[in-house]
C-alpha cells in the first residue's frame, strides 16, 4: 500500500531504519502502518497511474 505522513509529522519507517519520506512511499501492509492508519498518523492513496501514450498520426 502506498501511504504518506499526515502534514507536519515524521514516522519511523522501521523497516528501512528512517522516516517515512513527505512524498510518501510503498510499504508493507502490516500492523505497524495499519496501526498509522487507525490512529491517521497517515493517510492512504493512489499513485495516478501513468498514462500511455498513444501514437500520433505518422508514428509507426
Amino acid at each position: 500500500m502506498y501511504i504518506k505522513p499526515k502534514q507536519g509529522l515524521k514516522i519511523p519507517d522501521p523497516a528501512l531504519l528512517d522516516f517515512l519520506p513527505e512524498a510518501g512511499r510503498e510499504v508493507e501492509e502490516n500492523s505497524y502502518w495499519l496501526r498509522r492508519l487507525r490512529d491517521k498518523d497517515v493517510v492512504k492513496f493512489q499513485l495516478p497511474k501513468p498514462q500511455a501514450k498513444t501514437k500520433t498520426e505518422g508514428e509507426k
